[in-house]
């Protein structure tokens, strides 16, 4: 019997498996999830020959290097990076097969921050919630890979893409992020909220899979104290005490105290996993709730 899995011979600083994520499950205190950059992982699932919703990996930065324990065809996209196969250059951006043992090694990235594998078969761990993906602030799904692990494969469902290359967006050298004011912008001066809208913000090095931090002019408070706990979306753009917004991500909490400013367009946030530290940050009213 064929051995469907993959070896992990180097983890990277931080890589997880992620699909569409577990969406209907925040009145329980369980946030969506999901690949930051969902465009990304869909079109390596296609490339690979996946159907859309498979399991793929999120790599970080750095990157992972694999062995599969049978003939596999993969697919690497997202933040551009090398890529070989038992130290060859492969291409990225198009399915390429990687023979059994041999290892597959997806570099540093060269533009942006996540990386995306996808295999024939997709990562088929076992699901929580209906979903494979690790959620970082619940704890649910697989935990981060960690060398020698051994990831179970299913059975491959197509063929791949018959492409050389798929045309992939490019990282971007400035992050414009759309918002909606509200529901709590009434908590802010005006002066706070054409700040928000006119300054500009950079990315902090402190964001993660939770949110993306920005760097930049504090946003002044009209009201002080806190609100009780409400409700939170993803996009929302939460200010903590600091006065530095915060952009929920995938793994946001359901949750909240502090007040949430505005909403960033779902549109928009794809480009936001792949804005590295230091990318300016321009957010852009386009209404208000």
């Amino acid at each position: 019997m064929t051995d469907r899995a993959l070896v992990v011979v180097r983890a990277g600083a931080l890589t997880t498996v992620q699909d569409r994520g577990r969406p209907g499950y925040a009145h329980l205190g369980v946030p969506r999830s999901g690949a930051l950059d969902p465009h990304a992982a869909a079109l390596v699932n296609r490339l690979a020959g996946n159907p859309a919703a498979a399991a793929v990996l999120e790599t970080t930065v750095d990157g992972c290097a694999l062995r599969p324990r049978s003939t596999v065809t993969v697919a690497v996209g997202g933040a551009p990076c090398p890529v070989t196969v038992g130290g060859r250059p492969a291409a990225w951006g198009a399915p390429v097969v990687v023979p059994a043992g041999e290892l597959l090694e997806v570099g540093t990235a060269v533009l942006g921050l996540r990386s995306y594998v996808a295999v024939s078969g997709g990562i088929a761990v076992e699901p929580v919630l209906g979903s494979r993906s690790r959620d970082l602030l619940s704890g649910l799904g697989p935990p981060p890979l960690a060398d020698g692990v051994v990831l179970p494969l299913g059975a491959p469902a197509g063929p791949p893409a018959r492409v050389d290359a798929a045309p992939q967006p490019g990282v971007p050298d400035e992050l414009v992020l759309r918002v909606t004011l509200g529901p709590r912008d009434d908590w802010f001066t005006a002066g706070a909220l054409r700040t928000l809208t006119t300054r500009a913000y950079r990315v902090s090095p402190a964001g993660n899979r939770i949110g993306l931090r920005t760097e930049g002019p504090a946003l002044e408070r009209a009201r002080d104290g806190e609100l009780p706990s409400e409700g939170m979306v993803l996009g929302a753009v939460q200010v903590p005490p600091d006065g530095r917004p915060v952009v929920f991500l995938a793994d946001h909490p359901t949750t909240g105290g502090y007040p949430v400013i505005a909403v960033v367009r779902a549109a928009d946030l794809p480009a936001a996993a792949q804005a590295v530290p230091g990318t300016p940050v321009r957010f852009v009213a386009a209404g208000r709730r």
